[in-house]
């Protein structure tokens, strides 16, 4: 099983009362899966995703990817595992406005002990593939949202992790940069990446195999 998470909550104090953002949540998929979690804003959706990705850590639970519980592991750890073997696509504008398109989707490469001409070579291709070749120059700030996206996408790619965590990818995006969006993640998918993704989009979630739905922490039916 490529990722397995078991009862899974974060909780919070406000004021004088504790909640739960996420409460006793369970769920797996496989290498070949593609899941879309739904909810309205305020259902935990964003926790849940950072606690998968290892950026949050849980009161309670474990994740489980590739047979490694992350919160077994300490912070230096956990950078490195999610380096290999996750990619991450954060809601809205994730790039370096003083970077390039082609060093902003670099960047995790710093992370690792990768030889840089590799990773050249590999973004040149990913670049290419998502024909958005012309941007290799380009500055965040010369971008349209969209292409932006996309480029956070390619940085997502560039370690070729076994899963994809995507937080509403498709936010704020017009109805074509949004299918463009979509088509480059289906495409992903259909390679052999796993694929996770958080929307509150009906027809983003009609792409993927199977959806989860999202209330107040909890999964419903």
């Amino acid at each position: 099983m490529l990722l397995e998470v078991k009862n899974l909550r974060k909780d919070y104090k406000r004021a004088t009362q504790q909640f739960s953002a996420v409460n006793n949540i369970s769920f797996s998929m496989a290498q070949n899966d593609f899941i879309s979690i739904m909810g309205k804003s305020g259902s935990g959706k964003t926790t849940l995703l950072n606690m998968i990705a290892g950026l949050l850590t849980p009161t309670q639970g474990k994740v489980t990817i590739n047979g490694t519980n992350l919160f077994e592991l300490d912070d230096k750890q956990v950078s490195a595992f999610r380096n290999q073997y996750l990619g991450y696509i954060p809601q809205g504008s994730s790039l370096l406005p003083n970077l390039t398109a082609l060093e902003n989707i670099r960047l995790p490469f710093s992370l690792t002990k990768r030889e840089n001409q590799s990773s050249l070579n590999y973004a040149l291709q990913l670049l290419e593939k998502a024909q958005i070749s012309y941007l290799k120059d380009a500055y965040p700030a010369n971008m349209s949202g969209g292409e932006m996206r996309r480029i956070a996408i390619l940085r997502a790619l560039i370690c070729q992790p076994q899963l994809v965590i995507a937080d509403e990818p498709t936010s704020d995006l017009d109805e074509e940069s949004s299918a463009q969006i979509m088509a480059l993640l289906a495409d992903i998918h259909q390679q052999g990446t796993g694929l996770l993704i958080v929307t509150h989009d009906n027809d983003v979630a009609g792409y993927s195999q199977r959806t989860l739905k999202m209330s107040s922490g909890r999964l419903i039916d």
